[in-house]
């Protein structure tokens, strides 16, 4: 956060490395009976509940509504930007606070109406571990939001500060005077993708400690807040339900623990991190809905067929209760999700981010459930079928489109945006990143593609596939082929209900538009150019980029 005496900083965000899983959260700890570190303990100053965890690190919380009013790390306040506590959503508001101490843990209880929220102390530990246990949809509870004071952390990244001169966008998306653009949304990352998200001076880091996300949804994919900065100072996300571009239905328990955590300037130990981390000392505390690792099960896999040794895979668990997911081993496909509750699930092989096989299985407490190889079927991969020609790769992300990789941290209108235009010709060379990553009806709609056939390929009919993996709007793909041609508007998929392609992410639901153009469509000179002109439809959608929209995967056509 910018602001005088501030000191160099660099945040970080720590990816998560082929062994770590969304499983169990925890850490190892003193264990039950162990010595109080020096000065660990807690105090009642009337108002709060004080807690010492006797490694130089004091808190507090309000008694009257479980906010933290208070982060104080050797000696220095950390806690609160514009006169803000730290708290679930925008805080809770009256609640019955509780503290009960058990040996070298210290446990404070929030109850709001059905919800409750748990801080935890560890003595000799500079850490707060946090649960949330959101019961149904009564409270809203979509983060817990630790606010920073100014002056301690340099802005050190830029695309989500969120404080510039002009609006772009609902309240939340601005410009500065060079014409970039910023907003709490651009985090760049996917959930799958950090472990930890903080500031450092390099002396001092701050960090939050994602817990394994079991309770939220979207899936390993999904992109949401993580931080944001501004002139008053500076926030950090742990995200227990958040409703942008979300694919699914919020999931409704026990979330946790995650961290608030300082170090002496890197990153937070890998113990720490979701899939690794254990809380036995934390079973016999009382906490609403916690499950121990003795009552939950693991998925294993032998290995996956069918790969295509280019990309990653990940393994991914949904049901209505948890989520988890795991990366499958390069070599063989190998899998292991650990820590999943008691349940069944649908289990997802994604090529990417494209789904290429599902099946289900079924998770017992204490038991691991082993799997054969799965065989990913010729079929599901849609780059195994041959085409005549492709634009992009089908892995599920717009990658390798124009803009593709800027829209996850900056708007459309962005300056350092090339221009939405995209007229391409096939062959010769460079055609993907000449595309557009996304299309809008009011924006680059009717995008032309030049491209010439054998006589034998213009005698007969083709399938012309678009490959989409979000939409704003019900924007979709219409096709005409030479002027003499034009599909019906194709029916729209299934795909969230709010922004996405201008806040940072292009994940919904993927779907492949599948087009039968007959061969009289065709010219059946071979030195003439085909040209297909692609339309974006809706009867939705506002004006520019809040216009109908989609994000393209891949487009080809099949021989």
């Amino acid at each position: 956060m910018p602001g005088s005496g501030s000191r160099a900083v660099r945040r970080r965000t720590f990816v998560l490395g082929s062994a770590a899983a969304a499983g169990t959260a925890a850490l190892t700890g003193p264990p039950a009976g162990a010595a109080s570190a020096a000065g660990f303990g807690w105090s009642d100053d009337g108002t709060h509940y004080v807690v010492d965890t006797g490694a130089q690190l004091v808190f507090k919380v309000a008694k009257t509504n479980g906010d933290l009013t208070s982060l104080v790390y050797r000696g220095t306040e950390y806690q609160g930007y514009g006169g803000k506590n730290s708290h679930v959503e925008s805080g809770l508001g009256p609640s019955t606070v509780t503290l009960r101490q058990s040996g070298t843990t210290i446990l404070i209880s929030v109850a709001y109406g059905t919800l409750k929220h748990y801080y935890a102390a560890r003595s000799g530990e500079n850490t707060v571990y946090l649960w949330t246990n959101k019961a149904d949809d009564s409270v809203t509870a979509t983060r817990y939001i630790l606010r920073v004071k100014a002056g301690l952390f340099l802005n050190d990244e830029p695309d989500s500060y969120t404080y510039a001169p002009t609006t772009v966008e609902a309240q939340d998306v601005f410009r500065r005077a060079d014409g970039q653009t910023r907003s709490k949304h651009y985090s760049r990352l996917r959930v799958t993708d950090y472990a930890c998200v903080g500031w450092t001076t390099g002396t001092v880091g701050l960090w939050i400690v994602r817990s394994n996300h079991e309770k939220a949804s979207g899936g390993p994919f999904y992109r949401s807040l993580l931080r944001h900065q501004s002139a008053d100072g500076g926030g950090l996300y742990e995200i227990l339900y958040y409703g942008e571009n979300q694919t699914e239905a919020q999931r409704f328990g026990l979330q946790g623990p995650y961290l608030i955590t300082f170090t002496d300037g890197g990153t937070p130990s890998p113990a720490l991190f979701p899939g690794t981390l254990t809380t036995p000392w934390a079973d016999a505390l009382g906490i609403s809905g916690y499950v121990p690792a003795s009552g939950r099960g693991r998925v294993a896999g032998v290995g996956i067929s069918g790969r295509d040794p280019a990309y990653p895979y990940t393994v991914g668990l949904a049901g209505s209760e948890a989520q988890y997911w795991a990366p499958a081993r390069a070599s063989d496909g190998w899998f292991s999700l650990g820590g999943v509750l008691p349940g069944t699930y649908a289990l997802t092989v994604y090529k990417s981010e494209l789904a290429v096989h599902s099946t289900r299985v079924t998770v017992t407490g204490g038991a691991t459930t082993t799997l054969n190889t799965l065989t990913i079927p010729p079929g599901n991969d849609p780059s195994g079928a041959s085409a005549i020609w492709r634009i992009g790769e089908w892995t599920g992300t717009p990658g390798g489109f124009k803009n593709a990789e800027l829209m996850t941290y900056a708007h459309p209108s962005d300056v350092r945006a090339a221009p939405w235009t995209g007229n391409v010709v096939i062959g010769g060379g460079g055609e993907t990143a000449a595309f557009p990553c996304y299309l809008w009806k009011d924006v680059n709609s009717g995008l032309l593609v030049y491209f010439k056939l054998t006589a034998a390929q213009a005698a007969a009919a083709h399938t012309l596939r678009i490959g989409v993996t979000t939409a704003y709007a019900g924007g979709r793909p219409q096709v005409t082929v030479n002027d003499v041609w034009t599909s019906a508007v194709p029916a729209p998929p299934a795909q969230p209900a709010t922004r996405s392609l201008t806040v940072g992410s292009y994940r919904g639901n993927n779907h492949t538009f599948a087009y039968s153009v007959p061969a009289s469509a065709w010219r059946a000179d071979p030195g003439q150019y085909n040209v297909v002109r692609i339309d974006v439809v809706s009867g939705s959608g506002t004006t520019g980029f809040l216009s109908a929209g989609t994000a393209i995967d891949a487009i080809d056509l099949l021989a």
